[in-house]
């Protein structure tokens, strides 16, 4: 799941990035109400972490703006005021949640985790296609007894897989989703991922498998299909 961090102190943004790409979130992070409203206008993230005090425009001024706007994405207030009044002010322009800073980061995680919870894309925990199934908490595959654990972008692409049974992604929907827009990375790390994905998909002897769209993209489906498009004449 994609996430933005917007917070002028740098350190902070680093830190929380950290944080929650350990635990296999994708995150971007800017440093002003401005560029927030533009990363908020051009992605659709499951989540959006706001500190209130920033420049050009106030993290309440850009919550207000996307509300305005039909956004609905949930929201976390961070800020260092702790009066009933700020709480308040920050739940009634359409904040899901509020934290108050300094923070324990392992609470920051809870209230990631929740704020999640309440996102028009979350689904459970535990993702079911076939016979194949992804826990996002233990980041594992699994299927007839057998396991086998994904690293950071290979969960994140079959994330993406399970939530979208048999609908095409391209690679450029996953380079923009997980590796973000400001990447450097090569778009072949899409193709190289999804080798590594396939190789485990037949390490599990499921009945699922990730199909070519000849220049278009890929899609999770049951191994008839797949059979069924590798017959067809090109």
């Amino acid at each position: 799941m994609r996430i933005l961090i917007a917070d002028d102190e740098r350190e902070i943004t680093r830190a929380l990035k950290a944080i929650l790409e350990k635990k296999n979130y994708s995150v971007d992070t800017v440093g002003s109400g401005r560029e927030a409203l533009e990363y908020i206008e051009g992605c659709a993230y499951d989540g959006i972490v706001l500190d209130i005090m920033m420049p050009d425009v106030d993290g309440l001024e850009v919550l207000r703006r996307i509300r305005k706007k039909g956004i609905t994405a949930p929201v976390l207030l961070l800020t260092a005021k702790a009066s009933v009044e700020d709480r308040v002010a920050g739940l009634e322009a359409g904040a899901d949640d509020y934290l108050t800073k300094p923070f324990a980061t392992s609470e920051f995680v809870a209230r990631v985790r929740a704020l999640l919870r309440r996102s028009p894309t979350y689904l459970s925990e535990k993702l079911t296609f076939g016979d194949l199934t992804l826990d996002c908490a233990s980041y594992e595959l699994s299927s007839g007894g057998r396991t086998e654990r994904l690293n950071n972008k290979e969960f994140q692409m079959m994330e993406m897989f399970m939530r979208n049974p048999r609908s095409i992604i391209s690679a450029e929907q996953f380079m923009e989703r997980i590796w973000g827009w400001e990447s450097e990375t090569e778009i072949n790390v899409v193709w190289v991922n999804i080798s590594y994905l396939r190789r485990k998909l037949g390490g599990l002897g499921c009945g699922v498998a990730i199909r070519s769209v000849r220049g278009v993209g890929y899609a999770l489906d049951d191994l008839a299909a797949v059979a069924g498009a590798a017959a067809e004449p090109c």
